[in-house]
């Protein structure tokens, strides 16, 4: 039997740096390092997950800014859209639409003015008679009709009460010219309350527009008179 050998010089190097305490600090590290690694591969989900939530909002936005933009060329003459298909040309439109429906509104309330004051004495006393309640009243009622793309549209504005208006009326004028009614909105602004109508038909170009807007203004002056 030969006498086991005299430790060697690598061995005391390693018992004098390395110790249990040292073996301790070895094992810390280590756990130290997993937990840093699945801190790490949590914030990677977590920003992975907010990249996912991110897109969604986007894409939302967007399909809800595509229909209001869908809505809003709707609304406007097909003429004023013509050949433009960017939001920002359509925005620009529209708000060149609604300066000229006020002054189209403006220029028609002097028109009326002028062709009240021209009015017999009898039928001043009519006017006098339907204006003694305001909720019957007709003053500064104005009508608009314009085509737009697949259709026709109506405003129709005035200072009384939507209940007094009689709306349904108008619609009836509209059914009765052969067109689909498929939306109708109505707005209260502090100028008074306008309704939007929004009408279908095969061939737009085929509407007498004039002729339209004489009947509904027709009817509505007519229902001005009534006194029920």
């Amino acid at each position: 039997m030969f006498p086991p050998a005299p430790p060697s010089d690598e061995y005391f190097f390693i018992n004098h740096f390395i110790n249990p305490h040292q073996e301790d600090f070895i094992q810390q590290d280590l756990i130290l390092t997993n937990i840093n690694y699945s801190q790490g591969r949590s914030s990677n989900i977590n920003d992975c997950e907010k990249k996912i939530l991110h897109k969604e909002i986007e894409r939302q936005r967007r399909r809800h800014m595509s229909k209001l933009n869908a809505s809003l060329r709707s609304l406007l003459p097909l003429e004023s859209i013509k050949g433009k298909r960017s939001v920002s040309d359509h925005i620009h439109e529209a708000e060149k639409y609604i300066t000229h429906m006020k002054k189209n509104i403006q220029d028609l309330s002097v028109k009326r003015d002028k062709l009240i004051k021209n009015l017999p004495d009898s039928d001043h006393q009519v006017l006098d008679h339907g204006n003694t309640s305001s909720e019957n009243s007709l003053v500064n009622c104005t009508v608009s009709v314009h085509r737009y793309c697949g259709g026709v549209g109506i405003v129709v504005g005035g200072d009384r009460r939507e209940e007094s208006f009689l709306l349904s009326r108008v619609l009836e004028v509209v059914v009765e010219e052969g067109l689909d009614v498929v939306r109708c909105v109505s707005h209260q602004t502090d100028e008074g309350i306008f309704h939007t109508i929004q009408s279908e038909v095969g061939d737009p170009t085929s509407v007498d527009l004039h002729g339209m807007q004489q009947k509904i203004n027709h009817v509505i002056m007519s229902t001005g008179y009534n006194t029920e």
